[in-house]
């Protein structure tokens, strides 16, 4: 009879980690998007704080996907994917950090960086980053649903359950 392995693996711990950040860093570029329009504060400072901590945390999720690319990529049929799927990884990472370092500058007391042309430029960052981010995501899915990278797969007859 077969053993199940245990939750806590290391593979484990980048989908457990990767799931906030996505969600931090979208809403924070579409709080930033609705601050641009309508000029309101609570929409920008929300936004810089959803994209704060989504920043840290892409770059956790960086960290534990480093771990598990060590065990997922020898059982993978196509390790091209999981390569692809890290290197837009680490370009979102960047993205959103610039952005970060960009809005971050703006609570600053020089006059340069609250003008528009600035402000512009951290917008498309983050939008890059969102996009990136979303490609990321699709090819993180692709290794999931297609190549089980990471995923206990049970026996035909599933008798390890019984």
């Amino acid at each position: 009879m077969e053993q199940i392995p245990d939750f806590w693996r290391t593979e484990v711990f980048h989908p457990l980690s990767v799931h906030f950040p996505i969600a931090l860093l979208v809403v924070a570029f579409l709080f930033k998007l609705i601050a641009v329009r309508y000029q309101k504060e609570v929409w920008e400072q929300g936004g810089s704080i959803l994209l704060g901590l989504g920043v840290l945390g892409i770059w956790i999720a960086i960290y534990t996907g480093d771990l598990a690319d060590g065990i997922v990529s020898r059982q993978l049929c196509d390790p091209t994917v999981l390569k692809e799927h890290e290197n837009f990884a680490w370009i979102s990472a960047w993205l959103f950090s610039a952005g970060l370092v960009v809005d971050l500058l703006k609570f600053t007391s020089l006059p340069i960086f609250r003008n528009r042309l600035f402000i512009l430029v951290g917008i498309l960052l983050l939008g890059g980053g969102t996009g990136t981010l979303m490609y990321t995501g699709h090819l993180g899915a692709s290794l999931v649903y297609q190549q089980a990278a990471g995923v206990y797969v049970p026996s035909s007859n599933c008798v390890e359950f019984e």
